[in-house]
């Protein structure tokens, strides 16, 4: 069980604050969906809830039907504050060897004194006793944004990336997309770029309701988001608001002259520069949720729901393997949060909700099971009118009984 102290900043989290350190518990990603007239407020709220919550660098990919896998790239990348991102000036490699720095290009030939150091400095490796390369040390010549010396002037992917209508981009988009998030890397034209241990990608979507009419990303991209959460606008959004107070008092506080605030770079908060929950903390909430324990009546009933999602008459192509394993993961997060070592049949109903609604897909009526023994379409179409993921998730738990 995590700390008291550390389940208190938990428990004083927003809804988004904490679909995102669900996320990062898993090293999953997710989908964030609002009303199309405030998905950019929506975007605003997710960058101060990387910098402020996590302390990590965000980022935006704002998708078009005619983006391409350049732009995909480019958009994930960040780059240090005094350099951009074609140039190696930077590297003592190239420095030592020619005074006159050339672009990142795994294809570049090295000038011939480069070929000579290389192959005197093979021959001493040959002579030593201790001639074996270590992986950290080939790692480090591989990719030298992991030395510290670097690390600030090498482009760098963002640890948090918030895909902007990733419905509408290309299917080779989407697919480059599933590659970066199932192997934590991309293929640039001049490099491999991996991803930071923290890293979160979330697509963010607009969406006129939880579960209706919901944006369809391309099926194997969907089923790999670990959770789906709808932001109600009503709800607010709990950091711009706090920003957007910060801002009046200090226009107010200048107007009157009664001091001089200087306004933060970035439009950040002062008070959260440092981040609300660190590394560590995310580490003592994966050692506790690693420690929870679920009784074989808790697993049953979860195994029921998954059965009776599969069979239900309103769903299309049934559930995923991936989902069932997404379903346990976040059961056992969910049970960290609340401070618990076992899990409830309350936390395998709301982790239910949030793996599986994105996954359902709604039948058509012509397909729908009964039609195969002689069912009216015109009944079924009735049936089937305003039904949504959510609907199905709602008559499933209804249906399964709850263990004592």
């Amino acid at each position: 069980m995590a700390e008291p102290g550390l389940l208190s900043r938990v428990h004083s989290l927003g809804d988004l604050d904490l679909a995102a350190l669900l996320c990062l518990l898993s090293r999953e990603h997710c989908i964030i969906s609002t009303e199309p007239e405030y998905v950019d407020d929506l975007l605003e709220e997710l960058h101060l809830v990387a910098s402020q919550t996590f302390n990590l660098k965000p980022t935006t990919l704002k998708c078009t039907p005619h983006t391409t896998l350049d732009d995909f790239a480019a958009s994930i990348l960040l780059t240090g504050p005094n350099t951009t991102p074609t140039p190696r000036s930077s590297s003592p490699l190239l420095t030592r060897n020619n005074p006159n720095p050339v672009t990142d290009s795994y294809f570049h030939n090295p000038p011939a004194s480069y070929h000579t150091h290389t192959a005197s400095h093979q021959t001493l490796r040959a002579l030593s006793p201790h001639s074996q390369l270590s992986v950290g040390s080939y790692t480090t010549l591989q990719h030298p944004h992991n030395n510290n010396n670097n690390n600030n002037n090498s482009p760098q992917i963002a640890n948090v990336v918030l895909a902007r209508d990733l419905d509408r981009a290309p299917k080779a988009v989407q697919i480059q997309a599933l590659e970066l998030l199932r192997t934590r890397r991309i293929f640039t034209r001049t490099s491999v770029q991996a991803a930071p241990k923290q890293f979160l990608f979330i697509a963010v979507l607009g969406a006129t309701g939880m579960g209706r009419d919901e944006p369809r990303l391309t099926e194997h991209l969907n089923d790999f988001f670990y959770i789906a959460h709808w932001h109600d606008p009503l709800d607010g959004f709990a950091h711009l608001e706090e920003l957007e107070e910060q801002d009046g008092d200090e226009e107010a506080s200048i107007a009157s002259g009664e001091s001089v605030v200087r306004r933060s770079l970035g439009g950040t908060l002062r008070t959260g520069a440092d981040g609300l929950l660190h590394e560590h903390d995310i580490s003592a909430l994966v050692e506790a949720s690693r420690l929870v324990n679920v009784d074989i009546e808790i697993l049953r009933y979860q195994m029921n729901i998954i059965s009776f999602l599969r069979m239900h008459r309103a769903v299309a192509g049934g559930v995923s393997p991936v989902a069932t394993k997404h379903f346990d993961q976040l059961l056992k997060c969910l049970a960290a949060l609340h401070g618990l070592d076992y899990a409830t049949p309350g936390l395998v109903a709301l982790a239910a909700k949030k793996i599986y609604m994105h996954r359902v897909r709604i039948v058509a009526p012509e397909k729908e099971r009964s039609m195969q023994w002689g069912s009216e379409l015109a009944i079924v179409e009735q049936n089937l009118e305003g039904v949504g993921p959510e609907d199905v998730i709602e008559d499933v738990l209804g249906m399964v009984a709850v263990p004592l």
